[in-house]
């Protein structure tokens, strides 16, 4: 039975500067030029997806000192509207946390707390009812999720990510229906004792196969029915329709070459 849409709003980041001259994760390589009209091209389909599901896009104003921007989800987690900024593991992002933080001031927000650890938003933070999933390994700090469960009064759940290409939660986990507690996530990018959290805390998961991670395809959006995902990830399409879901495809090749695709570069402002 095909399932119910939740309007949601997110906000994005145009990659008017995007370019890969440094790297920072191993997806990126500054000998692989990037198509900057054909990146703008994609991110702008993946936008107008969204405000034609019935969405709302906010748009945060690109620095060209900051190629990486376009990856809005790191920027910030939003629970209830309150706003948990975030402070970059790298030098070469730090300025990106206060342009963040400086557009929630802009727009309304009020509770804005700036992090004592580091913690890179949405890349680690995933929020259902029950918990706010945590990842840490290669970016973010244990100490973060304190801090996040101080913040938002929600109980945090640390999984420990082993497997550098999985750098961030969003590369090896994805959450489906957040008011079910429902998710898809990928074994192998797991430590055996995070897996075995995972196991339990959602028996009924999609369990995604190396292929389909590797196409970065548990990077996706879900609002409730549509899963916005990579295209080149297949395997993940008739899973999804068995369970009521529609998958959605997008192309996000040249952001891939930055290490990211539709989660990396959506941030949810929930609240």
């Amino acid at each position: 039975m095909p399932r119910e849409a939740t309007p949601r709003r997110y906000l994005m980041c145009a990659p008017a500067h995007f370019r890969v001259t440094y790297s920072i994760n191993p997806w990126m390589d500054p000998t692989k030029p990037v198509d900057l009209p054909l990146a703008q091209t994609q991110w702008e389909d993946l936008r107008d997806r969204y405000r034609a599901l019935g969405h709302t896009v906010d748009l945060l104003d690109p620095r060209p000192e900051l190629p990486d921007m376009v990856f809005a989800a790191n920027g910030a987690t939003v629970v209830d509207g309150r706003v948990l900024g975030s402070r970059f593991a790298y030098r070469e992002r730090f300025a990106e946390a206060a342009a963040h933080r400086d557009w929630f001031r802009d727009h309304g927000f009020t509770e804005i707390h700036e992090p004592a650890h580091v913690n890179e938003g949405e890349g680690d933070f995933a929020v259902t009812s029950s918990y706010l999933l945590a990842g840490r390994g290669f970016r973010s700090s244990p100490l973060s999720h304190d801090e996040a469960q101080e913040f938002f009064g929600r109980p945090v759940i640390g999984l420990d990510l082993v497997d550098p290409r999985y750098y961030h939660l969003d590369t090896a986990l994805s959450v489906l229906d957040d008011a079910a507690d429902e998710i898809m996530y990928y074994p192998a990018a797991f430590s055996p004792g995070s897996r075995a959290v995972l196991a339990r805390l959602f028996p009924d998961a999609l369990i995604a196969k190396e292929a389909d991670a590797a196409a970065l395809g548990l990077n996706a959006v879900s609002d409730g029915r549509h899963v916005l995902l990579p295209q080149a990830a297949t395997g993940l399409f008739d899973p999804l329709r068995a369970r009521g879901f529609e998958p959605v495809p997008m192309d996000l090749s040249e952001l891939l070459k930055g290490g990211g695709s539709v989660k990396c570069c959506t941030q949810e402002l929930r609240g």
